[in-house]
């Protein structure tokens, strides 16, 4: 797909990035839950979908077009 701008394993360290932040939001009593449980569903977003908004902004690429 053309929107795809993030390689395999960076995908990958976004998913498992995001699923453990999310994780460690269930298990701390503080404010900061939900702003950490919020950068790890966006995280966790962009790892699943392949597309970085930051990526795009500055016009970066790490997927390789075979």
């Amino acid at each position: 797909m053309k929107f795809i701008n993030s390689n395999f394993w960076d995908r990958a360290l976004r998913v498992i990035l995001g699923s453990s932040l999310i994780a460690w939001a269930f298990y701390i009593e503080d404010l900061y839950k939900l702003i950490i449980f919020g950068i790890g569903f966006v995280i966790l977003a962009t790892g699943i979908i392949g597309w970085c908004p930051i990526y795009s902004l500055f016009g970066w690429n790490t997927r390789t077009n075979k």
